[in-house]
């Protein structure tokens, strides 16, 4: 089947030439109110998305693992809309939301989690392994950390081709104990390779809180390679756009790396098999966070305040995103398995005849 979404959403995303907020406009919080119209709506459209995931995987349609980005929505639409296309994303495995801002069609990341031959995978990566070179998301990483040390494989291809993209990484709180992350970390420092590391600060490494396991603070991890450190509100939206907008001009202008400690906070479980609370955090601690930060909630007020929104109009938006959202679900539902012969597909690469070794080419000179 054909997939419902590329036409919907290219219905309601025109292509800009020029920043968002290029065109001027009454400012809200340093944003146009377009700008800010236009990440209300990619917010709703990643809860109503992560939302239909979350029915799909307690139905068992879904299978596999699946973590949810619901209440982080602000991270994933803040930071990637003050990227330009041509700009790579590298991320760990709760990643849904951006690869949806990075551009995959809604269709093409619910069919991959279904499993299906119409996934940006081919139905073979699953929720974890999201991936469209062409887009330049360079996929969600099971392997916690393992994501660092290839954005800054990433910033030396830029650098040494002198091209001016810029990197960003996207971590979970657990992968700054790694070892590959402060290796990664100081040879782009030494490098002045132009990624930014970016912390999805959501207070917890899986079931532990990040206290737990280091007395240095996410916001001072970075300091002994020198690399400036910025301490974001990743439920602010706003905040998060002009912070990343400001991050990457500096970036993409020869500054360097970056680092950021981007707080925010997740509302489901670490992933669909952990609980809400009731273990390692409270239920009072959950409705508290929800109640006073969720990213969609302060942007509609912020907006309604403004007087560029009314409950018309949002009931609208919403209902859009539940529409594209269903659509995906639909889309994904009817699409094909892969095919078994499509198994050994892009496990080696070759290329010519000859003997395939581990990095897939013949060695010249040699006879086998």
């Amino acid at each position: 089947p054909s997939d419902p979404t590329l036409k919907t959403m290219a219905a309601t995303m025109t292509a800009e030439t020029t920043p968002p907020d290029a065109a001027g406009g009454e400012a809200l919080r340093g944003g146009s109110p377009d700008t800010a119209l236009r990440l209300l709506r990619e917010m709703l459209l990643y809860r109503r998305f992560e939302e239909k995931a979350e029915e799909g995987y307690a139905s068992g349609t879904i299978g596999g693992f699946c973590h949810l980005h619901i209440g982080q929505e602000a991270a994933a639409a803040g930071s990637s809309l003050a990227l330009r296309e041509d700009d790579y994303v590298i991320t760990a495995y709760r990643e849904h939301t951006q690869a949806l801002a990075k551009g995959i069609t809604p269709g093409a990341v619910m069919a991959e989690l279904f499993g299906r031959a119409t996934g940006c995978s081919g139905g073979k990566g699953g929720s974890m392994h999201l991936f469209d070179m062409e887009l330049r998301f360079m996929g969600g990483h099971g392997i916690v950390g393992a994501q660092v040390p290839l954005a800054a494989g990433m910033g030396w291809k830029i650098r040494y081709r002198e091209e001016d993209q810029v990197v960003v990484c996207f971590m979970g709180d657990a992968a700054v104990n790694q070892g590959a992350f402060h290796e990664a970390l100081n040879m782009s420092a030494v490098w002045s390779l132009p990624v930014i590391y970016v912390v999805e600060n959501n207070e917890y490494g899986m079931g532990t809180a990040f206290s737990r396991v280091s007395v240095t603070p996410i916001s001072e991890k970075a300091c002994s390679y020198g690399i400036p450190t910025s301490v974001v509100d990743g439920q602010d939206v706003l905040e998060t756009y002009t912070a990343f907008t400001d991050l990457a001009a500096e970036v993409r202008a020869g500054g360097g790396p970056r680092f950021v400690d981007l707080r925010t906070y997740r509302y489901k479980g670490h992933s669909m098999s952990d609980p809400v609370s009731g273990t390692y955090r409270s239920k009072q601690e959950v409705d508290a966070n929800v109640k006073e930060a969720d990213p969609i909630a302060t942007l509609r007020d912020q907006l309604i305040e403004a007087g560029h929104l009314d409950q018309a109009a949002l009931e609208e938006l919403d209902a859009h995103a539940k529409k594209v959202s269903q659509n995906a679900f639909d889309f994904a539902d009817e699409s094909p398995l892969p095919d078994p012969s499509s198994l050994y597909a892009d496990v080696y690469a070759q290329e010519g005849p000859g003997r395939i070794y581990f990095d897939g080419r013949e060695r010249p000179g040699g006879s086998d």
